[in-house]
């Protein structure tokens, strides 16, 4: 895709059925876990986008053989443990990838540069690097942790960690990192949030204790775990998946599917808030795939949609999904609250102000709020006719350019090139679908 803006015109129905890109979660950590493990990793259906192609080539600096075998299929060969790089890791725009790594680096007597591009460099990664100062790991950087800074490793301690907020890439960190700890470690979760780590290290074979206290997770790793290669099997990336399934919601006469999306209970809240907001959003042919649920979803066009108030415990399953819940929000009739999303503030982008204030240049009546915001919606499609200024972030990009192609005038984004750091080919497939996406 070139430099240009990318440009989204009200048309024609979405009609089809599409898979959705490989989740990008399980696509870092099927990297990050193959690396750690001894012997031979394969992998299908990885989301080939900017982002795990960054950590991709981090392991490959940590002394993995990491290689592509065909579309979406890779293999990575380990030697169970990381060797100290030769140059500075540099994971693009990959936050998850990053913070992820530095958990795993952690646990080994090594020193490792870290930096990535001006979006990634200008985000806190103090919630992460405080765990492992006090596990034992050591390191020098800009104010609030922020990359580029070099982190010192080896001869971690135990720990027993209450997380101070909802965050499944801190409690990653801390995981990966006590796998080389003395003790083990503990991760204390008050909200519970996508636990694909405990599930993949347990398909790596380890041994992960998971106890409710009272509505408290307990997520203990005993000490001396060795991970072995495996299989794993990717499933679609449901935040991925929500763009076509929004867009198939939105606009007249749609009807689109999309195959093969993972059901974690801890991943759907925008599914089960979309239900609740009367979109005719159905579940097929639910099935198991590597140790997750999958299923086929069909969005048709729902124009009954109404106002809910999302409850804020919802948003540890949603947190990457708000924007585009917002697009839909700005198609019902009455007010959609969403609070309690304050993490939101510290995505790529603060993704409350860019949300709030891409809807209001399209006509939508936004309230933002420090923790979250309002949208009100009118049961009729926004205005539209604006420019969307992103700041480099994907999910801004395609939330907004879905609003274009039922809104009353098209919408232009100004930097579609960073929309395949997590969808590469998310104009095809829109395209594919009826959708008129076109450069500009």
């Amino acid at each position: 895709m070139t430099a240009a803006g990318l440009k989204s015109t009200p048309g024609g129905a979405l009609r089809g059925t599409v898979r959705a890109p490989g989740d990008k979660s399980i696509s870092h950590r099927s990297m990050i876990l193959g690396a750690l493990a001894s012997g031979t990793t394969t992998v299908e259906g990885l989301l080939e986008g900017a982002d795990v192609l960054a950590t991709a080539q981090a392991m490959r600096s940590f002394g993995a053989r990491v290689e592509q075998e065909g579309v979406g299929r890779w293999r990575i060969e380990g030697h169970g443990g990381f060797v100290e790089p030769s140059d500075v890791v540099d994971c693009g725009n990959a936050g998850t990838g990053v913070r992820l790594i530095m958990g795993a680096a952690a646990g080994f007597a090594l020193c490792a540069t870290f930096t990535g591009d001006n979006s990634l460099r200008g985000r806190p990664m103090g919630r992460v690097l405080d765990p492992l100062a006090r596990m034992g790991a050591t390191w020098l950087g800009r104010d609030k942790g922020r990359l580029p800074l070099t982190l010192k490793g080896g001869n971690l301690r135990g720990l027993s960690y209450k997380l101070p907020m909802a965050s499944a890439q801190v409690k990653s960190a801390v995981l990966l990192a006590g796998l080389h700890a003395e003790g083990g470690v503990e991760v204390i979760e008050p909200e519970a949030t996508r636990d694909h780590t405990e599930r993949m290290l347990r398909a790596f074979g380890a041994e992960v204790l998971v106890e409710d206290r009272g509505g408290v997770r307990h997520i203990r790793l005993p000490a001396g775990q060795k991970l072995t290669g495996t299989h794993v099997s990717v499933p679609g990336d449901p935040s991925s998946a929500a763009f076509p399934l929004v867009a198939g919601l939105i606009v007249p006469g749609s009807e689109v599917t999309v195959e093969g999306v993972m059901l974690n209970e801890l991943r759907t809240g925008l599914f089960t808030t979309l239900q609740e907001m009367g979109a005719d959003l159905t579940i097929a042919n639910v099935r198991d795939s590597s140790g997750e649920q999958v299923g086929d979803i069909t969005a048709r066009y729902s124009p009954n949609m109404k106002g809910v108030v999302v409850p804020p415990e919802r948003a540890p399953a949603m947190i990457d999904e708000y924007p585009i819940l917002a697009v839909a929000a700005a198609f019902a009739a009455g007010e959609t609250v969403m609070r309690g999303v304050g993490e939101m503030r510290v995505k790529e982008s603060d993704r409350i102000a860019l949300t709030a204030a891409g809807l209001e240049a399209c006509g939508v009546d936004v309230e933002e709020e420090p923790e979250g915001f309002i949208v009100r919606g009118t049961g009729q499609p926004p205005r539209g006719g604006a420019l969307v200024e992103t700041h480099g972030d994907h999910r801004i990009a395609m939330s907004h350019l879905v609003l274009g192609l039922a809104a009353q005038a098209p919408v232009k984004i100004d930097e579609p090139g960073m929309i395949a750091t997590s969808f590469p080919g998310f104009a095809e497939m829109m395209r594919g679908l009826g959708g008129d996406l076109v450069e500009a």
